[in-house]
């Protein structure tokens, strides 16, 4: 039996994080098709698995607990797989990267798709973009995080915070070569330490698999073709 049940879209995007996770954890888990996401979020609120508007949604089997929206799973996962710091100092730090994360995919999406890039929005939405890489340079950095070594919070074994990143901007920077070219020169630190996780056989093997699975798509619809204008 699989461990968990995953609604998410045949992209990478949001769920990418989720299935990360997972991976890294070492825990199996079964995803569902497009129209089977379709008919959950059509049923009434009370029929739902949980309450939720969109994926992703993911089902603990063992404990029949389900939770919606990614920061809330990443923190269920987290504090499940013990992937969070022991502190509450550092559980909070963990949190607060996973919803910068969730605020950059946002915002790099105008909101999921609200409105198109253009090469003027681009141009005008870059510094915000670097800014962002420059909040997690410096988050790592004030934790001993260095291009050779360290992970993002100093923790001594990789965690929640560490995966979200890499996930983050390596998933964009494979897909959208601006973004990569960016980081490199914005947050050295962070770009190496993205690689590092990356290179963690569990989340290499994902990452090739969702080539494979996903292709190039980084986000569906039309905001993904607009985003891989301005910044493939």
């Amino acid at each position: 039996m699989t461990d968990y049940d995953l609604y998410y879209w045949p992209v990478p995007f949001r769920g990418q994080f989720i299935r990360a996770i997972l991976a890294f954890a070492g825990k199996s888990w079964r995803e569902h098709d497009s129209a089977r996401i379709g008919e959950l979020m059509g049923r009434a609120p009370a029929d739902q698995p949980i309450p939720f508007m969109g994926p992703p949604m993911l089902i603990d089997r063992a404990e029949d607990f389900a939770i919606a929206e990614m920061p809330a799973i990443a923190l269920y996962l987290g504090e499940t797989l013990n992937l969070l710091p022991a502190s509450a100092q550092g559980r909070a730090l963990a949190m607060k990267v996973v919803n910068d994360a969730n605020d950059v995919i946002d915002e790099i999406t105008l909101d999921g798709g609200r409105e198109m890039w253009t090469a003027d929005k681009w141009r005008e939405f870059v510094p915000r973009l670097e800014r962002w890489m420059a909040i997690w340079e410096a988050t790592g950095t004030a934790h001993g995080l260095t291009e050779e070594s360290g992970t993002l919070l100093g923790t001594e074994q990789t965690g929640l915070a560490d995966i979200v990143t890499a996930v983050l901007w390596s998933t964009m920077a494979e897909r959208l070569p601006a973004i990569a070219a960016m980081l490199d020169r914005q947050a050295p630190c962070v770009s190496a330490l993205a690689a590092r996780i990356s290179d963690i056989p569990e989340l290499a093997k994902l990452a090739r698999e969702a080539a494979v699975t996903y292709g190039d798509p980084y986000c569906g619809g039309e905001i993904g073709k607009s985003l891989r204008k301005v910044a493939g």
